[in-house]
């Protein structure tokens, strides 16, 4: 696999510490170069002379000016340098350092954006995990999007990842849908019965009931209430599961593993956990309760384990259940919580670190989602009470749409779902701007009969590549692996939504100049023309990897195009 990830760096980085140790730094100098927020200002920009003033005892243009005029620019490989403002340095590459590492990129197509820095290390993503109570609605959409894209993220870059759900199938949420259940079969068997208060009321429970009654007929009514309950308790939640299971499968995602809180219970993890912690006298009686010394460990005050009724708290079955996560090897367990767990992340932190697992969780908050259609909040479920499920968003959407339009933004804010804005099929669409770059692309290849797979991995005729656009597109393609490796590290997809967009605009820009200019044309005839079908190549691996990281298709024609 290649290992370029910006072109030019390293030498550039190289060159530049030399030249500034001539100018009086430091031995072990590591100068820092960043992207300036201007194109016009350069490639590259460092701001190592005013990290260098103090030191030094000058000022740091002074030492700027001394340091671009040492920097030998043929080792370097820039064609330009610049001193601007208070001591700050820009570089321009040499042509030529753009255009060489998209023979790497052509090489290593399917692997284009891959890292290896996360080999090694085994990562549990958890993320949805609804009680199996009902559909999943919009809010766990956003959840299943962030965290199918976060693990992608850290599949591309070496990681050994498992998805997991983990099913809240016991409680007393659970009990509660069984007799919601029951309460709609005995009303199917002519009993007033009513739902009980706090019960499931949409109409996906009837419809359990009406299932089970065409499957058993009045059999249940005949047995003992817990009998029935417990019936009721089966069917419903392996129903909803598997409901569960078919929405995400429908959104493009597929789960590693359906982990059972009830599975917990019977393998006698709790009473492990429960003596492990007495052991090492991390629990402690009072007012009848057994309460955890979460205190000791950073959390403001500390938790309580077992009731004075005897029940459990949720907090014991969870931290048992992370505790088998770093019984089960992994490395690293990220979870991906609802606003509403946000006061659980402390305690959770401060419990693991005092049974010796400090670094193992990590987890992401995300922010609710309102759905918005002329401005109003958008209602559109009959069948699953007052909320939104993700599968009639799907189904109105597409599941392209909707994952982009929950990863497009970060996770820790509150999102408005603009309906009207993911069902327009122009370029007005960030997604559809993505995926039209990339189908304009395969219609290059396709108008010139032209096989992409065939395209050579050579820097032959990249040389003819010479207007200013064709160079901005070479630097976009080139940075996909940085951008995945920050959207791993951060745990972000929107940095890698925000670089497809960016670069398809660039592109776009790109393929409309021969509207104006028919030399200009990907195919046209002359010098640029093979360098142009190899750019129109590496971007169309760029593109195509790049939704495939967030889950997404990478259409080869579109049905509509806007303007």
């Amino acid at each position: 696999m290649s290992t370029v990830t910006d072109p030019g760096l390293e030498r550039l980085a190289s060159a530049l510490a030399d030249a500034a140790r001539e100018n009086g730094a430091p031995d072990d100098l590591d100068p820092e170069l960043s992207r300036p927020r201007d194109p016009e200002h350069g490639d590259w920009a460092t701001n190592v002379a005013l990290v260098l003033a103090g030191a030094l005892g000058r000022p740091p243009r002074e030492i700027a000016e001394g340091i671009a005029r040492s920097l030998d620019r043929s080792a370097a490989g820039v064609a330009a340098v610049e001193v601007a403002g208070p001591g700050f340095i820009n570089f321009r590459l040499a042509d030529e350092e753009v255009w060489r590492p998209l023979a790497d990129l052509l090489g290593d197509a399917d692997r284009w954006g891959r890292a290896e820095w996360g080999t090694g290390r085994k990562v549990n993503v958890e993320f949805v995990s609804a009680n199996p109570t009902g559909p999943l609605h919009v809010a766990h959409g956003r959840g299943a999007a962030l965290g199918d894209a976060v693990a992608s993220l850290l599949d591309w870059t070496g990681h050994e990842v498992t998805r997991e759900f983990y099913v809240n199938d016991a409680g007393n949420q659970i009990r509660l849908l069984a007799e919601s259940v029951e309460a709609r079969y005995q009303q199917l068997l002519g009993n007033a019965v009513d739902v009980p208060e706090g019960g499931y009321q949409g109409d996906y429970v009837a419809s359990l009931a009406r299932e089970i009654a065409e499957s058993e007929g009045d059999a249940l009514a005949a047995a003992s209430r817990d009998a029935r309950l417990a019936r009721f308790e089966e069917i419903g939640v392996r129903a909803l599961r598997e409901g569960q299971a078919a929405d995400l499968g429908d959104f493009g995602v597929e789960m590693d593993l359906w982990y059972s809180e009830t599975s917990l219970y019977r393998s006698g993890a709790i009473e492990i956990l429960l003596e492990r912690l007495a052991a090492a006298e991390l629990t402690y009686d009072s007012d009848g309760a057994l309460w955890l010394r979460t205190s000791d460990f950073g959390d403001e005050k500390d938790r309580v384990l077992i009731k004075s009724d005897g029940s459990y708290t949720y907090f014991l079955p969870d931290l048992a259940y992370h505790l088998d996560k770093a019984e089960r090897g992994f490395d690293l367990a990220i979870d991906v919580w609802g606003a509403d767990h946000q006061g659980h992340e402390k305690r959770m932190l401060a419990a693991l670190q005092g049974l010796g697992h400090p670094d193992l969780l990590e987890v992401l908050i995300l922010q609710l989602v309102t759905v918005m259609r002329g401005g109003e909040e958008a209602r559109m479920s009959k069948r699953a009470g007052r909320f939104v499920t993700l599968a009639d968003l799907v189904s109105e959407t597409g599941p392209d749409v909707a994952r982009y339009f929950f990863l497009m933004r970060r996770a820790e804010v509150h999102l408005n779902f603009d309906l009207d804005l993911a069902l327009d099929t122009s370029e007005a669409n960030p997604v559809y701007k993505v995926q039209y770059a990339h189908a304009r692309m395969c219609s290059v290849f396709a108008r010139g009969g032209i096989d992409p797979e065939g395209v050579s991995a050579t820097t032959a005729g990249l040389d003819g590549l010479a207007t200013e656009a064709e160079r901005e597109v070479a630097k976009a393609v080139l940075r996909l692996p940085e951008v995945v490796s920050a959207a791993a590290r951060a745990r972000a997809p929107h940095i890698l939504c925000a670089f497809l967009e960016e670069t398809a605009g660039l592109v776009n820009s790109w393929y409309h100049q021969g509207n104006l200019d028919p030399e200009l044309r990907m195919l046209a005839d002359g010098p640029a023309r093979e360098g142009r079908i190899k750019l129109a190549r590496a971007v169309q691996i760029t593109l195509r990897n790049g939704l495939r990281v967030l889950g997404l298709s990478a259409p080869e024609a579109m049905v509509r195009e806007g303007s």
